[in-house]
């Protein structure tokens, strides 16, 4: 069974925006033949609509993943596997020429106005095409300029809240051109917002084609965008008085339009269960847009959905285990922070368990250990099996250090258990979780529909916008403007999702782990509604940074907790705290290896490519028009 969503064609614009932007797609795609005429025709604009849709996918495609978007950051940190761990650290490596194999700022560049000058030719075409059966109308031709607004004003947005200025070119590049200049960064919000207005004017409810864009993504993103530009204090984004006013109105049109609803389980979103429930999870209600996939490999681009890869621990070296399709390929590159797991009220908010797998099935009964003289609690059980194939192999136990474990119960245990705090036989307190090795695996990407166990191309699609998302975003407008009342009653709908329903099966950690009854199947809710005093006052719950003294100052730091609860991992968390400018204070709290992080790290290094592909009057930069042309710091 295959999603019946947008499939990308295979064609792209012959203009490229630089000299190597195309090259790839060029001998990947083979559109040689193709001439210029092609997007005189309804098919080649509708062709190149199409192809403009590619660099949605790139967020999701490779190890820019977690790089670009949730390194370096209060929630997760590296783990045993650290390639790239310069993003995280923030040392000298993270300039305009990385190390090989690192591309991810040049291909993120590159990639991202490939995509824009796509949109701005089919923008340039689309008015005077002939239509026979798709833009037979002003109507259907403003509808397809619609998705090319939308999709220009996000790349555009992407780059910015990454580079900051940049260059800002609103028609197609004919030939090969080189002379470019950083557009200051209030011209371009402008752009954005620009584009993602005329999209909400233009597109439609809903599509036929899931995977294009509708009014609801486009009032989303323009959300986001008023929220960002206006939520600046130092930064100097063009924010307006009205910014946040018109953040909470086109948040509230999504969450009001009655096309979208939460999902009632948090769980839902993420259901693995059979390879049709994750299809649908994936056309989940609550889904706004999304990157697509499915699983016809030969429709996947050059990498496919890679995030699956990278929250993994190394479930395959641990005894009683070997790699399978279900619990993923580990590449051990995240692991979460302290703050990411104690940010929860894990017994009583269903999201973090719901988040994260902490048990592994033995599937290997090869390497199963047995009971020895030093650990058997009975000297019967000696050389036999400690469990078989089919019970729990090991456990990775997220406790507190209030409710540690003896060295001597880990070690009886009958499976593995490695819980982050334990007392060793000194009474020392001690950590399984020291070596980076062993950590909750966060299953919000794991794809077990996969081709092949070493298949690194996903057939998930990646999530880019969700109502659970929206929520947040009005909840931190109308914070903002003082009503706190009305961002609780937002809150508090995601937290009436997030708490057991009554009825509700409670996860085993609920009474193993954090104190519950066994048996306990009351709602949870009123141990979790959110009130004024989580940011009135400096509630234990919310760890604030110890430099925050205000309620405004809280109520922003409240509203990042909040977003971690409920989109950890979800590939929005630098941009976040660059946005509300507190990524040097929240990186240096709770992340222990952004050591080096510095004011200039809110904006990533101009890529050295571009600066040495761009000329001035038809010659190369010097090094000193280089060195301006670069972010500061760089």
């Amino acid at each position: 069974m295959k999603k019946k969503n947008i499939i990308l064609a295979a064609i792209i614009p012959l203009l490229a925006f630089s000299a190597t932007s195309c090259d790839d797609f060029l001998e990947e795609e083979l559109v040689a033949t193709l001439t210029e005429d092609y997007y005189n025709t309804e098919q080649g604009v509708e062709d190149l609509v199409e192809a403009a849709y590619e660099p949605v996918r790139h967020k999701f495609t490779y190890e820019w993943a977690y790089s670009l978007w949730n390194f370096g950051t209060d929630e997760f940190t590296h783990a045993d596997q650290v390639n790239f761990n310069y993003y995280n650290t923030y040392d000298d490596r993270l300039n305009p020429n990385p190390p090989a194999p690192d591309v991810f700022l040049h291909e993120t560049w590159s990639t991202l106005y490939n995509g824009i000058n796509r949109a701005n030719t089919g923008l340039e075409y689309i008015p005077n095409v002939v239509g026979v059966q798709t833009l037979v109308s002003p109507e259907a031709k403003a509808q397809r300029m619609g998705e090319l607004h939308f999709l220009r004003g996000l790349y555009y947005f992407q780059l910015v809240q990454q580079f900051g200025a940049i260059p800002l070119p609103l028609e197609s590049t004919k030939g090969v051109q080189t002379e470019y200049s950083r557009a200051p960064v209030p011209e371009v919000y402008n752009v954005i917002i620009s584009d993602l207005r005329y999209a909400v004017e233009n597109l439609p409810v809903t599509q036929a084609q899931f995977g294009r864009a509708t009014k609801g993504a486009a009032q989303h993103f323009l959300a986001k965008a008023y929220l960002t530009r206006g939520s600046a204090v130092t930064d100097e984004r063009g924010q307006k008085p009205t910014d946040i006013d018109s953040a909470a109105y086109y948040a509230d049109q999504v969450i009001n339009s009655g096309t979208y609803a939460l999902e009632l389980n948090y769980a839902r979103l993420w259901d693995l269960s059979s390879y049709a429930n994750s299809v649908a999870a994936q056309k989940s209600k609550e889904i706004i847009f999304s990157a697509q996939w499915n699983n016809n490999t030969l429709l996947s681009g050059r990498y496919g959905n890679q995030t699956h890869l990278y929250f993994i621990m190394a479930y395959d070296q641990q005894p009683g285990m070997v790699r399978d399709l279900a619990n993923g390929r580990p590449f051990r590159r995240l692991m979460p922070t302290d703050y990411a797991m104690d940010i929860y009220d894990r017994k009583n908010d269903s999201r973090f368990y719901k988040s994260f797998q902490l048990a592994y099935i033995s599937n290997n009964p090869n390497n199963i250990p047995v009971w020895t003289a030093a650990n058997a609690p009975d000297p019967s059980l000696v050389g036999q099996k400690r469990f078989a194939v089919g019970d729990t192999a090991f456990y990775v136990m997220v406790n507190s250090p209030e409710t540690t474990l003896t060295e001597a119960e880990v070690r009886s245990s009958s499976y593995n258990l490695y819980p982050r705090y334990y007392r060793t036989s000194t009474g020392d307190l001690a950590s399984a979780f020291a070596t980076r090795g062993v950590f909750p695996t966060l299953i919000k990407y794991v794809d077990p529909f996969r081709q092949n166990l070493g298949a690194q191309q996903g057939v998930k699609d990646g999530i880019l916008a969700r109502l659970g998302e929206t929520y947040l975003i009005a909840a931190e407008a109308y914070g903002r403007k003082g009503n706190y009342g009305k961002a609780l009653e937002y809150i508090n709908v995601l937290r009436q999702r997030a708490a057991y329903d009554a009825g509700e099966t409670k996860r085993p950690e609920y009474w193993m782990v954090e104190g519950g009854e066994r048996g306990d199947v009351s709602s949870t809710y009123n141990e979790i509604m959110a009130t004024q005093d989580l940011f009135m006052t400096d509630a234990p719950s919310e760890m604030y940074p110890t430099s925050v003294s205000s309620t405004e100052e809280r109520f922003i730091h409240f509203i990042l907790n909040e977003r971690s609860r409920e989109l950890l991992g979800e590939l929005h968390r630098w941009e976040d705290l660059v946005r509300t400018e507190t990524l040097l204070v929240r990186a240096k709290e709770f992340n222990p290896d952004a050591i080096n992080v510095q004011a200039f790290h809110k904006l990533r290094p101009i890529p050295l490519q571009h600066l040495e592909r761009i000329t001035v009057n038809g010659r190369p930069l010097t090094s000193a028009e280089r060195q301006a042309e670069q972010n500061p710091g760089y």
